[in-house]
């Protein structure tokens, strides 16, 4: 039976109406400038010095090479017992900001529940082509099925995402299943109000000057930058538009999303071609809420990430109960 997503109460719903009143006010993302992008790694990078929430936690950052690609990554794990699994993440940033360290303190809420993290802290553009970033991200997926059992001694795995992050941890998924023997290890995936068609859904098309977070306007023609040498029919290739391929043989997935989010159509109709091919997607439509939900300092948000961390139990319970048949 599938546990209900929360509903929230009046009050916790009055607090999410609040901040997207302040929010009107903040400036909306949208691609830097060059000197803007490195202004924003470098603050980041001074963040990576001084974890944030990680107190208690082995934090530790390793680069490796596999499959021709080399990768940073963010390994946060218990400091005693061995993890029961291992969930690769992948931080957002529109393709061009953002590093692992970004997502400590809400993998360090999962690495709590006795599951590692490994945030891949992959190439941003414009230091890499974007065909190039996808496969990075597959190498590094690829490198944690290699060797989470002699790392960590676990054998379960799950994969997520943030934003553009959700849209590459879809691609190497997708490249996982197609190579590895051993997909099955891979016992679920959440996505976090991800960009699954880069040549832009409805919602994405309608976005207005009135879109929190986000810079609705230059959505489309910001995704368009992307890949400089595709159309719109190109951009709509299965290899970078993951709503495009063949959805087929997959773990159960989670698509959430903020109603006022104007990436909804992404989310809604990957669920949905998702649970017609494997039969496992859901789509989690959250009240009044605008891109990057769950990183705002709201009890909603904080409800939303404990229910998707029992999600991982319940699924980790199932491969167990499972194996013991």
């Amino acid at each position: 039976m599938r546990e209900p997503f929360p509903d929230f109460t009046a009050a916790e719903l009055a607090e999410v109406q609040a901040m997207n009143r302040r929010l009107r006010w903040a400036p909306r993302f949208r691609a830097p400038t060059p000197l803007g992008r490195m202004m924003i790694q470098t603050m980041l990078g001074a963040q990576a010095i001084v974890p944030i929430g990680t107190r208690g936690l082995s934090v530790s950052t390793r680069r490796v090479t596999h499959n021709g690609h080399a990768v940073a990554l963010r390994i946060l794990r218990p400091r005693t017992l061995p993890p029961r699994a291992v969930y690769i993440d992948y931080h957002g940033g529109g393709w061009s900001i953002g590093t692992a360290s970004m997502d400590d303190a809400v993998n360090a809420a999962i690495v709590r529940e006795g599951v590692a993290v490994v945030s891949v802290d992959y190439t941003t553009l414009p230091d890499i082509t974007f065909e190039n970033q996808i496969a990075q991200c597959h190498a590094a997926a690829d490198w944690v099925f290699e060797n989470a059992a002699a790392e960590f001694g676990a054998h379960d795995l799950f994969i997520g995402g943030e934003s553009a992050g959700a849209h590459l941890a879809a691609c190497a998924m997708l490249r996982l299943r197609d190579t590895r023997r051993d997909f099955a290890r891979l016992r679920g995936a959440v996505h976090f109000y991800g960009p699954y068609d880069l040549s832009a859904t409805p919602s994405v098309r309608a976005a207005g000057p009135e879109t929190l977070v986000l810079d609705g306007p230059a959505m489309v023609p910001g995704i368009a930058r992307l890949l400089p040498d595709r159309d719109e029919e190109g951009r709509r290739k299965p290899d970078v538009s993951p709503l495009y391929a063949d959805l087929a043989r997959l773990p159960p997935a989670l698509f959430l999303v903020g109603a006022i989010d104007p990436l909804l159509d992404d989310s809604r109709l990957m669920a949905e071609r998702w649970q017609a091919a494997s039969g496992n997607g859901r789509f989690i439509l959250v009240p009044e809420s605008p891109h990057a939900f769950n990183r705002l300092p709201t009890r909603a948000a904080s409800r939303a990430n404990a229910w998707v961390r029992a999600w991982l139990d319940r699924r980790l319970a199932a491969a167990k109960a499972k194996a013991a048949e």
